[in-house]
């Protein structure tokens, strides 16, 4: 119900009842005029990966399955975990006001790098652990605590060039998913399996960055981790 049409039924009932009922009747008002919030915000955070498509085209599914929901880009070309970090520290450009059901975070290629962005595997952890940390804090609108969903990182393809190396796409599967994995289980967090979606269809992956296809592949599978949890 619209404020105005709220002040107006008080209004008549200040008038009918006399002005002591009203502080009665405020609580009421109150509970008759508000209500939950409908649908659900998703929180998309990583790098280039996150920021170049894949939640425009989750959007659309959204939108195509018929569930309410507001899909939010928070990705940033380039960022490392380290910097990822820092920008959240920094309040995100407003990230860290918003208030959203569930964060979808990828984050690890980046620090695969062999200039000054590479990150060993102890230094990933850090980060990443202060990341969970900084998301844990933020809320729905309901109240509750923001569900997050990691993804393990996909492949880098063999040939990538600099600054990626064959060592960067080595540690992919030896270094950054384990933690990435391990960090998941340690906080109870689920983990949503980028990379076998693109090691199972190499084709998707022409580089760094998906293809077209890929990203809307990559949309497909986080749609499918969240509509369970968007219904319950």
């Amino acid at each position: 119900m619209r404020r105005r049409r709220a002040e107006d039924i008080i209004l008549i009932v200040q008038i009918r009842l006399g002005r002591h009922s009203l502080v009665l009747l405020l609580p009421f008002f109150v509970s008759f005029c508000s209500s939950p919030p409908r649908g659900v915000i998703v929180l998309c955070a990583g790098d280039s990966i996150t920021a170049a498509a894949y939640p425009h085209f989750l959007q659309r599914l959204f939108n195509r399955e018929g569930i309410r929901a507001r899909v939010l880009n928070y990705g940033r070309s380039g960022f490392s975990s380290g910097e990822y970090r820092r920008f959240l520290e920094r309040g995100g450009d407003g990230l860290m006001g918003e208030r959203p059901d569930f964060i979808l975070l990828e984050l690890g290629t980046n620090d695969l790098r062999v200039d000054g962005d590479h990150a060993s595997t102890p230094e990933f952890e850090a980060n990443m652990r202060a990341i969970l940390s900084l998301l844990g804090g933020l809320r729905g609108r309901s109240g509750r605590p923001a569900r997050v969903l990691l993804a393990a990182i996909p492949p880098l393809p063999e040939g990538t060039p600099l600054p990626f190396s064959p060592e960067s796409s080595r540690r992919v599967e030896a270094d950054i998913n384990p933690a990435i994995r391990a960090l998941a289980a340690e906080a109870g967090l689920s983990v949503v399996d980028i990379h076998a979606l693109f090691a199972g269809r190499p084709d998707l992956l022409p580089g760094v960055h998906p293809s077209r296809e890929g990203y809307q592949r990559m949309a497909e599978a986080w749609l499918a981790a969240l509509k369970p949890l968007v219904r319950e």
